[in-house]
């Protein structure tokens, strides 16, 4: 028997992260969240996650509780998971310029501060969940602060291309949109990513790519 309407629309969430208050907490949000969260998991460790699903689970959002403590953050563990294919939102209670940038270029497609209210992580899952970008409002000053470092040199066609695709659900639908080939959008990304490799900045990930556009002023939040 399918399941019910309610159940198809929902978004099933893992949680990987040792501290068990944490994750009774995140349980109450999302029980109330809209559009419905459910909790399938939690794996105290990343070890124990990778044990269980060594491949993505279409629908499944990983939820990575990024420990704050003295040895500084397992982005190792964070990166073997996002490596494996799966669609990681990080859960963390420091959001700095560093922070920010080390887990988005490890993968992960967003990264929201704990005290952000509950609205903001519900949207970030949920925009894991529908591979669209996502940048938590109180993450912008964090990523304008790139404005410092050196910017690449992209045409007015790759901007066009950036910001279709971070707009749209695939670079089928930016080819739709601007009426060029899919290759076309392919070969843009890719010099896009290259130009940022280049200056010291790369970009491997969609989510790290909307960083950069924020901070290079190509978009804003708001554009998303």
């Amino acid at each position: 028997m399918p399941p019910p309407d309610d159940e198809e629309r929902s978004t099933s969430v893992v949680v990987v992260g040792n501290q068990r208050v944490v994750y009774a907490g995140i349980e109450a949000w999302l029980r109330r969240s809209q559009p419905h969260t459910k909790i399938v998991g939690h794996f105290t460790s990343p070890s124990e996650f990778v044990a269980a699903y060594g491949t993505p689970t279409p629908g499944l959002t990983v939820l990575f509780d990024l420990p704050c403590d003295g040895g500084g953050p397992d982005l190792d563990a964070l990166r073997q998971i996002c490596d494996a294919g799966h669609r990681v939102v990080v859960y963390t209670c420091s959001v700095n310029d560093e922070v920010v940038a080390a887990t988005l270029e490890a993968g992960a497609i967003s990264c929201i501060a704990k005290h952000e209210p509950e609205h903001v992580l519900a949207a970030a899952i949920d925009a894991a969940h529908n591979s669209r970008p996502h940048v938590a409002p109180r993450s912008t000053p964090t990523l304008h602060s790139g404005r410092r470092k050196a910017r690449p040199q992209l045409t007015h066609r790759e901007q066009q291309v950036l910001i279709a695709w971070f707009q749209t659900e695939n670079k089928n639908a930016v080819a739709e949109r601007l009426y060029i080939e899919p290759s076309t959008v392919a070969t843009h990304l890719q010099r896009v990513r290259a130009k940022y490799a280049a200056v010291g900045r790369p970009a491997p990930t969609k989510a790290a790519l909307v960083a950069r556009a924020i901070q290079d002023e190509i978009l804003s939040v708001d554009d998303l």
